[in-house]
Protein backbone atom coordinates (compact mmCIF):
# COMPACT_ATOMS: atom_id res chain seq x y z
CA UNK A 1 0.00 0.00 0.00
CA UNK A 2 1.03 3.61 -0.69
CA UNK A 3 0.02 5.93 1.93
CA UNK A 4 0.17 9.88 1.49
CA UNK A 5 -0.91 12.21 4.14
CA UNK A 6 -1.05 16.22 3.75
CA UNK A 7 1.71 16.39 1.35
CA UNK A 8 2.91 19.66 -0.19
CA UNK A 9 5.76 20.50 -2.39
CA UNK A 10 6.95 23.86 -3.31
CA UNK A 11 9.43 24.70 -6.09
CA UNK A 12 10.65 28.34 -4.77
CA UNK A 13 7.43 30.08 -4.01
CA UNK A 14 5.30 28.06 -6.53
CA UNK A 15 3.29 25.59 -4.19
CA UNK A 16 2.60 22.60 -6.99
CA UNK A 17 1.14 20.09 -4.50
CA UNK A 18 -1.26 21.24 -1.46
CA UNK A 19 -2.48 18.77 0.77
CA UNK A 20 -2.63 15.51 -1.48
CA UNK A 21 -3.70 12.77 0.62
CA UNK A 22 -4.20 9.34 -0.96
CA UNK A 23 -4.09 5.66 -0.15
CA UNK A 24 -3.59 3.03 -2.77
CA UNK A 25 -3.57 -0.37 -1.94
CA UNK A 26 -6.29 -1.98 -3.92
CA UNK A 27 -4.83 -3.78 -6.82
CA UNK A 28 -5.07 -2.26 -9.92
CA UNK A 29 -4.81 0.65 -12.53
CA UNK A 30 -4.91 4.09 -11.38
CA UNK A 31 -4.62 7.42 -13.71
CA UNK A 32 -3.28 10.72 -12.55
CA UNK A 33 -5.23 13.15 -14.99
CA UNK A 34 -4.87 16.79 -15.14
CA UNK A 35 -4.20 19.79 -17.27
CA UNK A 36 -0.39 20.55 -17.96
CA UNK A 37 1.37 21.82 -14.60
CA UNK A 38 -1.46 20.42 -12.16
CA UNK A 39 1.15 18.23 -10.49
CA UNK A 40 0.98 15.08 -11.61
CA UNK A 41 4.85 14.52 -12.19
CA UNK A 42 5.76 15.59 -9.31
CA UNK A 43 3.48 13.56 -7.52
CA UNK A 44 5.12 10.35 -8.95
CA UNK A 45 8.65 12.14 -8.29
CA UNK A 46 7.32 12.64 -4.36
CA UNK A 47 6.63 8.76 -4.20
CA UNK A 48 9.97 7.75 -5.70
CA UNK A 49 11.67 9.94 -3.92
CA UNK A 50 13.39 12.53 -6.63
CA UNK A 51 11.39 15.64 -5.34
CA UNK A 52 11.29 16.64 -1.23
CA UNK A 53 8.02 17.58 -0.11
CA UNK A 54 8.34 20.31 2.01
CA UNK A 55 4.87 19.18 4.74
CA UNK A 56 3.20 15.39 4.87
CA UNK A 57 4.39 11.63 4.85
CA UNK A 58 4.38 9.12 2.25
CA UNK A 59 5.23 5.26 2.81
CA UNK A 60 4.99 2.14 1.09
CA UNK A 61 4.26 -1.46 2.70
CA UNK A 62 4.07 0.92 5.98
CA UNK A 63 7.53 1.81 5.77
CA UNK A 64 7.87 6.05 5.44
CA UNK A 65 10.43 6.83 2.22
CA UNK A 66 11.83 9.58 4.05
CA UNK A 67 15.62 9.19 4.76
CA UNK A 68 15.39 5.09 2.93
CA UNK A 69 15.72 3.70 -0.57
CA UNK A 70 15.07 0.44 0.47
CA UNK A 71 11.53 0.69 -0.55
CA UNK A 72 12.29 1.65 -4.02
CA UNK A 73 13.24 -2.16 -4.65
CA UNK A 74 9.29 -2.55 -4.85
CA UNK A 75 8.73 -0.29 -7.51
CA UNK A 76 9.46 0.14 -11.39
CA UNK A 77 9.52 3.67 -12.77
CA UNK A 78 9.13 5.22 -16.20
CA UNK A 79 10.09 8.46 -16.41
CA UNK A 80 8.31 11.15 -18.58
CA UNK A 81 11.18 11.58 -20.38
CA UNK A 82 14.43 9.50 -20.02
CA UNK A 83 17.97 11.16 -20.33
CA UNK A 84 20.31 8.44 -21.00
CA UNK A 85 24.04 8.23 -21.07
CA UNK A 86 24.17 9.40 -25.07
CA UNK A 87 27.62 7.25 -25.66
CA UNK A 88 26.04 3.93 -24.23
CA UNK A 89 24.63 1.34 -26.32
CA UNK A 90 21.50 -0.01 -25.49
CA UNK A 91 22.42 -3.44 -24.09
CA UNK A 92 25.13 -1.55 -21.98
CA UNK A 93 22.26 0.61 -20.39
CA UNK A 94 19.95 -2.38 -19.77
CA UNK A 95 23.03 -3.93 -18.22
CA UNK A 96 23.96 -1.08 -16.13
CA UNK A 97 20.36 -0.33 -14.90
CA UNK A 98 20.19 -4.02 -13.68
CA UNK A 99 24.02 -3.66 -11.86
CA UNK A 100 22.56 -0.69 -10.06
CA UNK A 101 19.37 -2.53 -8.25
CA UNK A 102 21.68 -5.63 -7.98
CA UNK A 103 18.69 -7.64 -9.90
CA UNK A 104 18.27 -10.42 -12.07
CA UNK A 105 16.64 -9.95 -14.91
CA UNK A 106 15.76 -11.10 -18.84
CA UNK A 107 15.43 -8.24 -21.22
CA UNK A 108 14.76 -10.83 -24.13
CA UNK A 109 11.20 -10.48 -24.02
CA UNK A 110 10.75 -7.53 -23.85
CA UNK A 111 13.33 -6.71 -26.36
CA UNK A 112 11.36 -9.00 -28.98
CA UNK A 113 7.67 -7.42 -28.21
CA UNK A 114 9.17 -3.88 -28.99
CA UNK A 115 11.18 -5.02 -31.73
CA UNK A 116 14.44 -2.71 -30.99
CA UNK A 117 16.51 -6.26 -31.52
CA UNK A 118 18.24 -4.69 -34.36
CA UNK A 119 18.83 -1.59 -32.07
CA UNK A 120 20.26 -3.71 -28.86
CA UNK A 121 24.30 -2.64 -30.23
CA UNK A 122 23.21 1.02 -31.43
CA UNK A 123 24.64 3.92 -29.38
CA UNK A 124 21.76 5.18 -27.56
CA UNK A 125 22.28 8.99 -29.09
CA UNK A 126 21.71 7.14 -32.65
CA UNK A 127 18.24 6.56 -31.64
CA UNK A 128 14.72 7.66 -32.95
CA UNK A 129 12.92 8.97 -30.53
CA UNK A 130 9.98 6.52 -30.69
CA UNK A 131 12.52 4.00 -29.82
CA UNK A 132 14.47 5.71 -27.17
CA UNK A 133 10.87 5.22 -25.82
CA UNK A 134 11.13 1.96 -26.51
CA UNK A 135 14.07 1.34 -24.76
CA UNK A 136 12.39 3.43 -21.84
CA UNK A 137 9.43 1.06 -21.67
CA UNK A 138 11.93 -2.05 -21.75
CA UNK A 139 13.43 -0.98 -18.76
CA UNK A 140 10.21 0.13 -16.70
CA UNK A 141 8.87 -3.01 -17.32
CA UNK A 142 12.44 -5.05 -16.94
CA UNK A 143 11.67 -5.89 -12.93
CA UNK A 144 9.35 -7.71 -11.36
CA UNK A 145 8.22 -5.40 -8.73
CA UNK A 146 4.68 -5.23 -7.20
CA UNK A 147 4.33 -0.93 -7.93
CA UNK A 148 4.48 0.34 -11.69
CA UNK A 149 4.74 3.73 -11.63
CA UNK A 150 4.53 5.23 -15.44
CA UNK A 151 5.09 9.22 -16.12
CA UNK A 152 3.31 9.51 -19.63
CA UNK A 153 4.67 5.98 -21.05
CA UNK A 154 2.94 6.70 -24.17
CA UNK A 155 4.66 9.53 -25.45
CA UNK A 156 6.51 9.07 -29.09
CA UNK A 157 4.91 5.65 -29.11
CA UNK A 158 3.39 4.34 -32.48
CA UNK A 159 0.32 2.81 -32.76
CA UNK A 160 1.62 -1.03 -32.77
CA UNK A 161 3.85 -0.48 -29.65
CA UNK A 162 0.97 1.52 -27.88
CA UNK A 163 -0.67 -1.82 -28.59
CA UNK A 164 1.79 -3.86 -26.71
CA UNK A 165 1.97 -1.08 -23.72
CA UNK A 166 -1.75 -2.28 -23.47
CA UNK A 167 -1.12 -5.64 -23.37
CA UNK A 168 1.94 -5.47 -20.97
CA UNK A 169 -0.17 -3.79 -18.04
CA UNK A 170 -3.52 -5.38 -18.51
CA UNK A 171 -1.29 -8.64 -17.62
CA UNK A 172 0.52 -6.42 -14.51
CA UNK A 173 -3.01 -5.96 -13.51
CA UNK A 174 -4.26 -9.56 -13.51
CA UNK A 175 -0.93 -10.67 -11.68
CA UNK A 176 -2.58 -7.99 -8.84
CA UNK A 177 0.04 -5.48 -9.36
CA UNK A 178 -0.66 -1.74 -8.40
CA UNK A 179 0.17 0.42 -11.51
CA UNK A 180 -0.13 3.96 -11.30
CA UNK A 181 0.30 6.39 -14.52
CA UNK A 182 -0.09 9.56 -16.37
CA UNK A 183 -1.75 10.83 -19.52
CA UNK A 184 -3.54 12.69 -21.68
CA UNK A 185 -4.97 9.65 -23.89
CA UNK A 186 -8.70 9.52 -22.28
CA UNK A 187 -9.56 7.06 -24.32
CA UNK A 188 -6.45 4.68 -22.96
CA UNK A 189 -8.18 5.53 -19.39
CA UNK A 190 -11.38 4.77 -20.39
CA UNK A 191 -10.29 1.00 -21.56
CA UNK A 192 -7.89 0.19 -18.88
CA UNK A 193 -8.23 2.42 -15.49
CA UNK A 194 -9.69 1.30 -12.38
CA UNK A 195 -9.34 4.38 -10.54
CA UNK A 196 -8.99 8.31 -11.98
CA UNK A 197 -7.13 10.80 -9.56
CA UNK A 198 -8.14 14.25 -11.04
CA UNK A 199 -5.14 16.88 -10.27
CA UNK A 200 -5.66 20.80 -10.84
CA UNK A 201 -3.26 23.60 -9.41
CA UNK A 202 -2.02 20.81 -7.13
CA UNK A 203 -5.25 19.66 -5.51
CA UNK A 204 -6.65 16.81 -5.86
CA UNK A 205 -10.36 17.33 -6.98
CA UNK A 206 -11.90 14.14 -7.82
CA UNK A 207 -11.19 10.63 -6.91
CA UNK A 208 -13.30 7.67 -8.02
CA UNK A 209 -13.97 5.60 -10.91
CA UNK A 210 -15.13 5.69 -14.37
CA UNK A 211 -19.16 5.30 -13.39
CA UNK A 212 -18.44 7.82 -9.97
CA UNK A 213 -16.94 10.56 -12.34
CA UNK A 214 -19.73 9.86 -15.21
CA UNK A 215 -22.87 9.94 -12.81
CA UNK A 216 -21.13 13.33 -10.78
CA UNK A 217 -20.92 15.44 -14.23
CA UNK A 218 -24.03 13.72 -16.11
CA UNK A 219 -21.36 12.84 -18.78
CA UNK A 220 -20.83 9.61 -20.99
CA UNK A 221 -17.22 11.31 -22.16
CA UNK A 222 -14.62 10.87 -19.98
CA UNK A 223 -13.33 13.85 -21.68
CA UNK A 224 -16.33 16.47 -21.04
CA UNK A 225 -16.58 14.84 -17.45
CA UNK A 226 -12.63 16.05 -16.73
CA UNK A 227 -13.48 19.40 -18.21
CA UNK A 228 -16.58 19.99 -16.52
CA UNK A 229 -14.77 19.49 -13.39
CA UNK A 230 -11.89 21.51 -14.14
CA UNK A 231 -13.81 24.44 -15.26
CA UNK A 232 -16.14 23.51 -12.76
CA UNK A 233 -13.37 23.86 -9.58
CA UNK A 234 -10.65 26.19 -11.41
CA UNK A 235 -13.46 29.42 -10.81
Amino acid sequence: MIEIKGLHKYYGNHHVLKDINLDIGEPGIYAILGPNGSGKSTLLKSIIGLVNPRQGTISVNGISVAGTHAYRNEISYLPQIARFPDNLRVFELIRLIKEIRNEEADESELVNLFQVESDIRKRLRNLSGGTRQKVNMILGFLFDTPYLILDEPTISLDPVSLTKFRKIISEKKEQGKIIIYTTHIMNLVEELSDHIILLLEGRIIFKGGLKDIYGKTGSSSLENAISMLVDKNGK
